[in-house]
C-alpha cells in the first residue's frame, strides 16, 4: 500500500499544470504597462506555441517545458535590427493566473510579468 501511494505521489508530482490556451499578460516597463499574448500548446511536459507583442511582434516558443506548476521557455525577439534571446521562467498561481519573470540573455534585465487565461 505505502509503494502504491509512493508510485501515485510521483506520478502526480511530474504533471503538467494546465496551461494550454490562451493568455494575456502585462507587465510594468519604463515608459509604462506592456502587453503580450501567448498561445500555448502542451504536450506532455512539452511548451509549444508562440507569443506577440506590439513592441516585438510575433515569436516562437522554444525549449518550452511544464514540470508541476513550473513554466519555461525562450523566444527571440528583434528589436532595432538586433536579434535578442529571451528566457522565461514562470508558475502556475492559480487555475487562470499565472507570473512570470523574462530575462534578456546577455543585458543583466529582468521583467515580472502576470497572465491571466483568456476565456
Amino acid at each position: 500500500m505505502k509503494k502504491l501511494l509512493l508510485v501515485v505521489a510521483s506520478a502526480l508530482a511530474v504533471m503538467a499544470a494546465d496551461v494550454a490556451g490562451n493568455w494575456k499578460a502585462t507587465a510594468e516597463g519604463p515608459n509604462g504597462t506592456m502587453e503580450r499574448t501567448l498561445s500555448l500548446k502542451v504536450d506532455g511536459t512539452k511548451l509549444t506555441g508562440e507569443t506577440v507583442s506590439s513592441f516585438a511582434g510575433k515569436s516562437v516558443i522554444e525549449n518550452g517545458k511544464v514540470e508541476g506548476e513550473s513554466v519555461t521557455f525562450t523566444i527571440m525577439v528583434k528589436f532595432q535590427d538586433n536579434e535578442m534571446k529571451v528566457s522565461y521562467k514562470g508558475k502556475l498561481t492559480g487555475a487562470d493566473t499565472m507570473s512570470l519573470t523574462a530575462e534578456i540573455e546577455g543585458a543583466g534585465q529582468t521583467i515580472d510579468w502576470k497572465a491571466t487565461r483568456v476565456k
